[in-house]
């Protein structure tokens, strides 16, 4: 009973967090309110992704970071998708929303507060859009202080000289 009651509180809040990256996003680009993002969102307009997706990104790492002692810093960075995942329609309006989190370790309970973020906004942002929910709307890869000392997968990229991810949140 208690873990339903927390994702309905997470369902909830993602709202909250998606009505908030439309204002964000219609502010930065001057557009004449949230529908005008959706519209925006709805057509595929890249610069609009992109701040909504800041805006969505900080939010979530900052609830993360909140919610679990254990996260050190979040970042968002860029993946070029390939012609495949354009084509398959994996572009589609910009997603999944690339987050690096640095945690002292890796646990169950960080990635199931993940996975929980994940649904909840994957039917926030089809319900806000009118379309069928995406299988993901993050794509959430969490790094331990040994990813990062070694230099290891996904822990590289904090010491990356070509590709840096843009710090969201620290502790």
């Amino acid at each position: 009973m208690n873990e339903a009651l927390e994702v309905r509180d997470v369902a909830g809040t993602s709202r909250v967090v998606l009505d908030a990256a439309m204002e964000y996003c219609a502010q930065k680009l001057r557009l004449d309110g949230a529908q005008s993002v959706i519209d925006q969102l709805k057509a595929g307009d890249g610069r609009v992704c992109s701040y909504c997706h800041y805006s969505v990104a900080k939010q979530v790492a900052a609830f993360l970071g909140t919610l679990d002692g254990n996260v050190k810093a979040a970042y968002i960075y860029d993946y070029d998708a390939t012609p495949q995942d354009l084509c398959l329609g994996n572009g589609a309006h910009g997603l999944p929303i690339h987050l690096l989190v640095w945690a002292e370790r890796k646990t169950a309970a960080l990635k199931v507060m993940v996975e929980t973020w994940d649904r909840a906004l994957a039917q926030g942002y089809a319900d806000m859009i009118d379309s069928r929910p995406s299988a993901h709307v993050l794509d959430v890869q969490v790094v331990d202080n040994a990813d990062v000392q070694k230099r290891v997968g996904y822990g590289a990229l904090l010491s990356s000289l070509h590709c840096p991810p843009v710090q969201l949140w620290s502790r």
